[in-house]
């Protein structure tokens, strides 16, 4: 009886530990939602992306993780949030960005995707979805206004 309820109990917390709210709220609520894109979120609203990414879309967000941010090089995040650098967030992160709503089942290998920012994205399929190199680790996370594609490396546009 204890085991069962036990086992009831963790079934119940494991399913309120994904968004329930995940396809009824905005790509920035969903990313906020989360828990895991602070960085993100932080870098968005610095780069006064909020107001576009809250819009209604469809829009595909290639979203790297906090990990993935705190992989970069020591002081490169301080140093894109910094106001004179705006220019280079903004580049950085609609690069991350592809007008409508690319799921999983779409993506092909080799396929290209025009982003936001103007510049291709590669998508690759071979050992698993990648995006120029890296892995989308989840996929086709519903927002009222798109998705998001979870995936654990910052992506840097062609200079």
């Amino acid at each position: 009886m204890i085991r069962r309820t036990f086992l009831a109990v963790t079934a119940a917390v494991s399913l309120m530990s994904v968004p329930a709210f995940a396809g009824e709220m905005d790509i920035v609520d969903t990313a906020v939602g989360a828990g895991n894109f602070t960085t993100l979120v932080a870098a968005v609203q610095a780069a006064g992306l909020v107001e576009t990414l809250k819009g209604p879309g469809p829009f595909t967000v290639f979203a790297p993780t906090d990990a993935a941010f705190a992989a970069l090089p020591a002081g490169t995040v301080e140093d894109l949030l910094k106001l004179e650098n705006k220019d280079k967030l903004i580049a950085i992160l609609t690069y991350h960005v592809v007008p409508g709503a690319v799921m999983s089942t779409d993506l092909t290998e080799g396929m290209k995707a025009k982003t936001v920012n103007g510049a291709e994205l590669i998508i690759t399929l071979e050992g698993g979805a990648k995006v120029n190199g890296a892995v989308i680790s989840t996929a086709d996370i519903k927002a009222t206004n798109g998705v998001i594609h979870v995936i654990d490396a910052v992506i840097l546009p062609p200079m």
